[in-house]
């Protein structure tokens, strides 16, 4: 088998109600990726994927590894904020990326998933079913899930979300050192999917 790869998915929610934290995760993102080129072990094996979502995710940046990483988009005329959608995308997402890593005869790592939001999903009804298919333990390519809650977040919401580990801006916790130290604790562990 040839070398290992981490997948790491940073989502990142860009509804109305994020506009005024935009610049805060794209500052996240920027110091994220510079604190992984800084470990060379850990540039080698971390391949990102950057979503953005409100009504509907997109990929800002497909699964690469960590030489760029795009700015977020300012935060759209879109007042949802439907999680549901999101966790679907990421399990299709998932599913061909980590199929087309082993395809190349990579050993693929448990992925995680970065998910930041105000935890204000406008969605509240249908995104638990759609979050248990992307956390379902019969999956063997589920990721860890690490939710970070920005500005005023809902830490209930949140923490249904974070099966690995919740971090809240408002803690005083920054974004990047928490992604930082969310793909460090990840990045050895010796199971594959």
């Amino acid at each position: 088998m040839g070398s290992d790869v981490l997948p790491c998915y940073v989502v990142c929610d860009v509804s109305l109600s994020m506009t005024d934290h935009i610049d805060e995760l794209n500052a996240g993102l920027r110091e994220f990726r510079g604190a992984v080129h800084a470990d060379s072990a850990v540039a080698e094996r971390v391949r990102c994927c950057v979503v953005g979502f409100a009504e509907t995710p997109r990929v800002l940046q497909p699964l690469y590894s960590m030489a760029t990483l795009p700015r977020l988009p300012v935060a759209g005329a879109s007042a949802g904020t439907n999680f549901g959608p999101a966790f679907t995308f990421l399990r299709e997402a998932i599913d061909r990326d980590v199929r087309g890593l082993k395809e190349q005869r990579v050993r693929v790592h448990r992925p995680i998933v970065f998910f930041l939001s105000d935890g204000q999903p406008t969605d509240p009804v249908t995104w638990p079913a759609a979050f248990a298919s992307l956390t379902d333990p019969a999956w063997t390519a589920r990721p860890d899930v690490i939710a970070y809650g920005v500005g005023d977040a809902d830490q209930d919401t949140l923490g249904r979300i974070g099966t690995s580990r919740t971090f809240l801006g408002r803690d005083g916790v920054r974004m990047s050192t928490a992604l930082i130290a969310s793909v460090t604790r990840a990045s050895p562990r010796p199971d594959h999917v």
